[in-house]
């Protein structure tokens, strides 16, 4: 047992969901009827499509399968890396929404749209369940973009060019996915590829640095 819990010890970061959880139900209350609409020109060029549900919903297991291969099998310091970049950044949202409540005001009526499909009824599902609020920036395309780096940054993945090359094709697919389902502004995906810039360089750039250092000066002195 106490083999258990040492290879497991940091399983403690997962309790970050719950937190999430509250938070974010909390902002769901707060905001639903108190939100600035984001909107610009690019969002009426964006046709609606329901084909990209598709990849929106690829989004759940898309995450959570890589979070749990790096619980499991990743090198300890990537696992902190990968949840550091998701879970501080998905931290620097919700206090982006709870000091500035945002949303969109654009989703088109999807009775009007004069056909029904599986996808139309997958979307009308998100529509009922997914408030168009809490919106900017976009955790679907922040999180699409964590995990893609962390793929393309894993020293037991790195022979896995496929795979690689997959997860790019899929979170691009994903951060376009919100757009053309009109979940997100444009602007939201925007600053989710800015969050995520600045969450690169404080969990992989700086932190490399640093620890490149410590071993020029290890070697250094011996």
């Amino acid at each position: 047992m106490k083999n258990f819990f040492r290879k497991y010890s940091h399983a403690w970061t997962l309790l970050y969901g719950v937190v999430y959880l509250v938070w974010w139900i909390m902002l769901n209350n707060l905001n639903a009827d108190r939100f600035e609409p984001i909107h610009i020109a690019l969002d009426d060029r964006i046709p609606f499509c329901e084909w990209f549900i598709i990849p929106y919903y690829l989004w759940f297991p898309y995450i959570l399968l890589v979070i749990a291969y790096f619980f499991f099998f990743a090198e300890r310091r990537e696992y902190y890396q990968l949840t550091g970049f998701l879970f501080i950044g998905m931290t620097i949202a919700l206090i982006t929404y709870t000091v500035w409540p945002n949303g969109i005001d654009f989703r088109p009526d999807l009775d009007a749209l004069g056909r029904d499909n599986v996808l139309i009824g997958l979307t009308r599902f998100i529509y009922a369940n997914d408030p168009s609020i809490n919106c900017c920036p976009s955790i679907h395309c922040f999180n699409s973009i964590g995990v893609c780096i962390a793929i393309n940054r894993c020293s037991l993945l790195r022979n896995c060019r496929l795979l690689r090359i997959g997860s790019c094709v899929l979170s691009l697919s994903i951060c376009l996915s919100t757009v053309f389902v009109k979940q997100h502004s444009a602007v939201d995906v925007f600053w989710a590829f800015g969050l995520a810039a600045v969450m690169y360089a404080a969990a992989y750039v700086i932190p490399d640095r640093l620890a490149a250092r410590r071993r020029a000066q290890a070697v250094g002195e011996g």
